[in-house]
């Protein structure tokens, strides 16, 4: 959630800033109104209730009886407006609450602008693109034929987006998972976590995952509940409430964890297979720092990203997504795709 203060001081930035993502700065406009309605509530109430402190305490001196009466009925008036205007600040603090959750992280300025995910910039490729002396098969079809993979009966356990891993792809991933923790722990200085996989929904509000992603998760509703999408979400939260001494930044955490989300998208191609599944494992790196080491931490993770794909010898490039393709809570974003022979583009 962006800064009040900064709307308030700075609202055509923001409202440019909203713009190169594509986004309605009209929401600066609404927030702002709403801001100050609810400053003038406050104002208002207080003002009220000092006149009640005031008058209360003149009441108790006042020998004239019916001058009594007429003070304490004056006051009861006061008391129903001060009740009233209580009800609207608190419907009005809680549009602005959901006002401002749904403002989108502003574009840090090096990142270019553009309309759409044609102007994304490719900063550099690794790797020769292997040229096969035959056609590639797609995975959901090698998979089933190497019996690694069982789509089918991964949809009979639990419907369709759901896949098994059997033999040597169970192993692979298993395998590889391993890998990248002790690549991250041992040679990139990262703390190992393993977080809940289910976590309590202010989690998910500290992560920037609701409201906007609310449709996506998994919610167990007896228990209020949430299932991960990914280990960003427990590793978000895992100092909430905590003050951080900056001596002791940064924390460098990798975690793994098996997520979950409804991937809610039309069938086709590109969404075959095990892309797009509803569980899938992942390995997370995440830092805490200051805000004027950020962005220099953001290159230095891309960079012990970028070392696993070279310790794997998969020809990779590196994109630097323009403000139309940021997403939602990024101010900066890189994705590191990999060759594909099957890909329509080359790359996923």
């Amino acid at each position: 959630m962006l800064d009040i203060e900064l709307l308030r001081e700075k609202p055509q930035q923001v409202k440019d800033g909203l713009r190169s993502l594509g986004a309605d700065p009209a929401q600066v406009d609404a927030i702002l109104a709403l801001d100050g309605r609810r400053r003038e509530a406050l104002g208002e109430i207080e003002v009220l209730r000092a006149e009640r402190n005031r008058v209360s305490k003149e009441i108790s001196g006042l020998k004239d009886a019916a001058e009594r009466a007429k003070r304490i009925a004056d006051m009861r008036t006061v008391g129903e407006r001060i009740s009233a205007l209580e009800g609207a600040l608190r419907q009005v603090e809680s549009d602005l609450e959901v006002a401002m959750w749904a403002v989108p992280n502003l574009p840090h300025p090096s990142v270019p602008y553009g309309a759409d995910e044609t102007h994304n910039i490719v900063v550099g490729t690794w790797g020769p693109q292997r040229e096969l002396s035959f056609e590639a098969a797609p995975h959901w079809d090698l998979g089933p034929e190497l019996g690694i993979i069982d789509l089918e009966r991964g949809v009979k356990l639990s419907g369709s987006r759901f896949y098994v891993l059997r033999a040597a792809g169970a192993r692979l991933q298993r395998a590889l998972i391993a890998w990248m923790l002790d690549v991250h722990t041992r040679q990139h200085g990262y703390t190992e976590i393993y977080p809940p996989f289910v976590v309590k929904e202010q989690c998910l509000w500290g992560a920037g995952q609701l409201p906007k992603f609310g449709e996506n998760i998994y919610h167990d509703v007896e228990d209020d509940l949430w299932l991960i999408g990914t280990a960003e979400i427990p590793l978000t939260n895992l100092h909430r409430d905590e003050i951080l001494d900056a001596a002791q930044l940064p924390l460098r955490y990798v975690s793994y964890s098996a997520c979950f989300r409804r991937e809610k998208m039309s069938a086709g191609r590109d969404v075959r297979g095990i892309k797009r599944g509803h569980q899938f494992d992942k390995v997370e790196m995440y830092q805490f720092t200051t805000p004027e080491a950020s962005y220099d931490v953001l290159e230095a993770m891309v960079q012990d990203a970028l070392d696993i794909c070279r310790g794997l010898e998969l020809p990779h490039r590196l994109v630097q997504m323009c403000t139309a393709d940021l997403g939602f809570h990024a101010a900066k974003k890189y994705d590191i795709e990999i060759w594909a022979p099957d890909a329509p583009s080359g790359w996923r």
